[in-house]
């Protein structure tokens, strides 16, 4: 199982950590274009086999691939948007459902595993971003980084296994992209992300453009374990996207261009209410 050199904390614990409030963070996590790299970003995670053995055993994916979009979405808006009692809330029901998600060589609340999807979250976030708002200033750059912990410390990580700066992070990066092998779960996951059949209509029409985007975000040794194609013509398409989308988006009005999350928390907020839980 590939999981870096970060060692799992045995302490169970659903204490919060100190990030009430990542206002910088929030800058990015509010706009609906990062969701244009959530394919690439569970790709990612399933690179890691420990990831991939605990999403293609442990879940419904096949039948239900909007599940595990709407859980994480749900986890990312309430880590950077929710009030302490809702962080706490949706904090222990991952806790809850990860308690039975493990095997002989993975566990769900592996640290090791826990800092990589939150990586590729933050990694794939930061890049959709800068593809459209332009490269942000190293110490703005740095603030959020700091601040996209949240993701991963407010489950079984401790503040330290969080890679310590950019810097760390990207030599992180690096060693994780050019160690992990992507094995048959991971391309189940990738053929029931990619081309599922159950999902709805109206995003099936847009699978096309999903795939075009994920293959392109993805570092060429993934994408080409996951057997993605990446063309002349295809990079043109990707461009033309990118260029199109950083001439139209900034300038739509931020209530459009924030309605994920606020939909996002909404649906939270209900199923609070209605059912006690969200996962």
């Amino acid at each position: 199982m590939a999981s870096s050199s970060i060692s799992s904390d045995p302490e169970k614990t659903t204490a919060l950590p100190q990030f009430e409030h990542p206002e910088l963070m929030q800058e990015i996590v509010q706009e609906g274009l990062i969701l244009g790299g959530g394919a690439a970003a569970i790709l990612l995670q399933v690179a890691n086999p420990g990831v991939a053995q605990g999403v293609d055993n442990h879940s419904n994916f096949s039948y239900r691939p909007l599940d595990r979009l709407r859980t994480t979405m749900t986890y990312v808006y309430c880590m950077t948007f929710g009030t302490p009692e809702e962080k706490r809330q949706v904090v222990e029901m991952v806790h809850r459902a990860h308690a039975p998600v493990q095997g002989a060589d993975y566990n769900a609340n592996d640290a090791g595993l826990q800092v990589w999807v939150a990586a590729t979250l933050y990694a794939v976030g930061v890049d959709m971003y800068e593809q459209v708002f332009g490269d942000m200033d190293e110490d703005t750059a740095e603030r959020i980084y700091r601040e996209y912990a949240v993701l991963a410390v407010s489950l079984r990580v401790r503040p330290e296994q969080w890679p310590a700066d950019r810097k760390a992070f990207w030599a992180y990066w690096d060693q994780m992209i050019e160690t992990m092998e992507v094995g048959d779960s991971a391309r189940n996951v990738a053929k029931d992300l990619l081309y599922n059949k159950h999902l709805p209509l109206y995003f099936r029409v847009w699978m096309p453009w999903v795939r075009l985007i994920t293959a392109e975000l993805l570092p060429p040794r993934l994408r080409d374990a996951y057997g993605l194609k990446s063309t002349k013509t295809r990079r043109g398409a990707y461009k033309a996207t990118v260029s199109f989308a950083r001439a139209t988006y900034p300038f739509m009005p931020k209530v459009l261009r924030t309605w994920p999350k606020r939909y996002y928390l909404k649906d939270m907020r209900r199923r609070l209410r209605a059912a006690g839980h969200v996962i």
